[in-house]
């Protein structure tokens, strides 16, 4: 999409044009539920935060100066509910089952398939640091750019690079015994 048509469409939203936003909404929906989704790792909660984005971007979006792109502030908005998201189930799950009774996050029967490889990966990732974790994410995952996840964390770009370098590491250490296993 054009900056300037997304520009149109943002002054539309913040003049009161509920179509303008609907627009809005269907052109960032799919990478918001993405960004969430890297984060939860559920379906059913991707979409409760994205929904819960979308509302607070729009209760926003009078303040919305477009310092930075409306998606990359939409982002930022996904990011930070996301990780609450995370950090309440996280807590909520010390408290209520004991580590021992605590399931194991994946299945350890390797079923030859590529899932299975992809959910030590998703293991993995969710062992990280949270920024570690949040930066792999946003710049690996979802494409973002240095700049743009910069912008999403509210942090510099050489924090961002620094968190990616560590995480990147920390998986592949994670992951190491995947080079071992026949193909």
């Amino acid at each position: 999409m054009a900056a300037a048509d997304e520009q149109h469409l943002i002054i539309q939203a913040q003049q009161g044009s509920h179509g303008a936003y609907r627009v809005l909404v269907e052109r960032h929906m799919k990478q918001a539920y993405n960004v969430a989704y890297s984060f939860v790792n559920d379906h059913a909660q991707a979409e409760d935060v994205a929904q819960e984005a979308f509302i607070r971007a729009y209760r926003s979006l009078p303040s919305f100066r477009g310092e930075a792109e409306f998606g990359t502030w939409l982002y930022r908005i996904v990011t930070n509910l996301a990780l609450n998201r995370v950090r309440q189930r996280s807590a909520r799950a010390s408290r209520e089952v004991p580590l021992s009774a605590a399931e194991p996050l994946v299945s350890t029967v390797d079923d030859g398939t590529g899932a299975d490889i992809r959910a030590h990966i998703e293991k993995a990732l969710h062992e990280l640091p949270t920024l570690q974790r949040a930066v792999v994410i946003l710049r690996h995952l979802d494409g973002l750019s240095t700049k743009q996840v910069s912008e999403i964390l509210q942090c510099s770009e050489g924090t961002v690079k620094t968190h990616c370098f560590r995480g990147l590491r920390k998986l592949r250490q994670k992951l190491e015994f995947l080079k071992s296993e026949p193909a």
